[in-house]
Formats: structure tokens, sequence, C-alpha cells
């Protein structure tokens, strides 16, 4: 494994970025990730994500606060911020003529390698994202997932201490997705790079980060770890129907033993549970013991989605993570 610096962490307080004639794009945040840790920063479109990624990368001038990036402060020593961070934003700056090789060899002497590493780098790291059977052949013959993980691969050519990944698997489909979610994730495990992940998909950062971040307007709403940040919302809830709608009321009453009535959708009965996920075999239990058969029991477990609903009063646009809900079988065997 590399060894890597101890301060390769990130460091912010007061970041404000304000564009001429226009609302304060990011409006006074405070954070700080630790080194080698994958941080989510949520948020909508217009959020103030990308720039935020744009003044941590040196690629805009705070207007007011401070931020350190491996102990370098971004303001004032630009040039040593960008010796020690990678970066892969959203539009690769790709040139669809050159291979995907010849890219890694123009990406390694850029970076100063010596010549006898740049070939052994660059293969490696090719290899590493996939794309050694595509390596030779143009850039603009890729897919979209090609792509990313060539642009994520010369990010990683120098060896950065930070990773600032903005949005980097928007549009891909789920094979490559889990592809860059893989490497990432060993990137942090194995190597100990920083990562500062920028992401509108929830089941992203549920997955990948140990920490997440949700910025609204421009300012932080609230910041924990995902599992922190659930438990917040609430207990998970279940929502039960009878396949006989006579049983209705005396299965009210045998949920009604577990938690406290929630709305429910249709003809469903909903309970939020008193302990947790822990009770639903005695749900399931009750109901056999009383002869009722169930046409569906649903379990219905707290998301990062309930997260920002509840932090800013309306649903992460363009998430195309699950409900959280789970389908379990009903009770004496009726379908779910």
């Amino acid at each position: 494994m590399t060894e890597r610096l101890s301060g390769n962490g990130i460091e912010v307080e007061g970041l404000v970025r304000e564009f001429k004639n226009g609302p304060r794009a990011v409006d006074g945040i405070d954070l700080t990730v630790e080194p080698g840790e994958i941080y989510g920063f949520l948020g909508p479109n217009g959020a103030g994500k990308s720039t935020t990624v744009h003044m941590l990368t040196t690629l805009l001038p705070p207007t007011a606060g401070t931020a350190r990036v491996a102990g370098l402060d971004v303001a004032t020593r630009g040039p040593e911020v960008r010796k020690v961070i990678g970066a892969a934003l959203q539009e690769a700056a790709l040139d669809p003529n050159l291979t995907g090789r010849e890219h890694m060899k123009l990406q390694t002497a850029l970076h100063g390698l010596p010549k006898d590493e740049r070939i052994r780098r660059g293969d490696e790291l090719i290899e590493r994202v996939g794309l050694s059977e595509a390596a030779d052949r143009r850039v603009g013959g890729y897919s979209g997932g090609m792509k990313r993980r060539l642009d994520l691969a010369l990010a990683l050519v120098h060896r950065p201490q930070v990773l600032f990944l903005d949005e980097p698997t928007t549009g891909l489909d789920p094979q490559s997705r889990a592809s860059l979610w893989t490497e990432v994730t060993r990137l942090s495990v194995e190597d100990g790079v920083t990562v500062f992940l920028t992401t509108q998909y929830l089941e992203e950062a549920d997955q990948l980060a140990s920490r997440v971040g949700i910025i609204d307007a421009g300012r932080i709403a609230a910041e924990g770890t995902p599992a922190a940040l659930k438990s917040e919302i609430g207990r998970p809830s279940v929502e039960v129907v009878p396949r006989d709608p006579a049983n209705r009321e005396q299965s009210k009453e045998i949920l009604d033993e577990f938690g406290t009535p929630v709305p429910a959708v249709r003809e469903a009965l909903g309970i939020r549970l008193s302990e947790g996920i822990d009770e639903l075999v005695g749900i399931v239990r009750s109901f056999d013991n009383a002869d009722i058969e169930l046409a569906s029991l649903v379990l219905n477990e707290p998301t990062l989605d309930d997260v920002f609903l509840a932090k800013t009063g309306r649903h992460l646009e363009g998430d195309e993570s699950d409900s959280g809900e789970m389908a379990l079988p009903s009770a004496q065997g009726g379908p779910a």
C-alpha cells in the first residue's frame, strides 16, 4: 500500500462564493473531511455543490472564508494544492481523436513522471479501470461509462492525496456505476485517498460515503453518517393489507401492539415500529396466531431522501435510488 501523508484531509470554514449580480452560490459553509474518508456531498442542481468543488480545486477563488486541502490554503497556495489533488469533474476533458492509451501518455508527461514510469503507470491505471481491451481505440467511440472511467484514471496518474469527483456517475448504466463505485472504495480503503464526492444519487452516497453533507441553497442543511441521519428521521414503519377486509379492525388491533399508527397508502394499515425492525417477526407471528391472512406486508425503512425532505422540505431531484421499501412474504404464505 502506498504511504499517504497524514494531513490529506479537507477543512472548510465560513466558505462563501458570490457571483456578480447574483445570489450567494455558497453561503458560509463549514465542513471537515477526515484523511482517507469518502465524503458524500448531496444536493440538487443549483445547490452549490459544483461551486464548492471548484473552490476546493482552486478553479474559483472564494469570496470569503477559508478552505484548506491537505493542509494547504486554496486561496494562497493554489499551485501546491493542484499537485496533491486529482479531479474528475462533470464534463470530462477528453480528445475524441486520441486513444485511451494516448491520453494516458499525455497526462503522465504533463505531470512530469519519469519516462520509464509513464508507460507502466498508464497501463496500470487502464487495467485498473477495466479499459485494457479498449485502450487503443479512439475515445470518440467510447460509451459514457468508459469515458468516465478513463477520466478517473487520468485523475489518478500522479497518485493524488485527495480526489474530487463531481457527479461522476450521472447518466451511467448500473454496471458502469457499480464498477466506478468499486474503484472509489478501493482507493479509499487500500490507498488511503481522501474522496470528496458530489452526487444527486442517494443510493450512491449511502453505498460509498462514511459521512454525508446535504447542501441546499448554498448552505449545509445536515451532516453526519448516513445511518445517523436516517435514525434522526425515525424508526421503520410497516404497512399491512389483510386479504379479507372483514379482518381490518382486528388487524389494526394487532398492529397497535407493536407501534404507533401512521398514514398508509390506499387500503393498507400502517404503524411506526416502537422497537425497530426486530419486531417484524412478532408481527408476522401474531397474524398467524390470529389466523389472519395478509395480502401484503411492506417494511418501509428511512432513506436519505426522507432526510433531505425533512431538512429542506422537498425531495432531492434527479435521484434514481430505490424508495427504501422492502416487500416481505406475507403471513401464511400469501403473495406479498
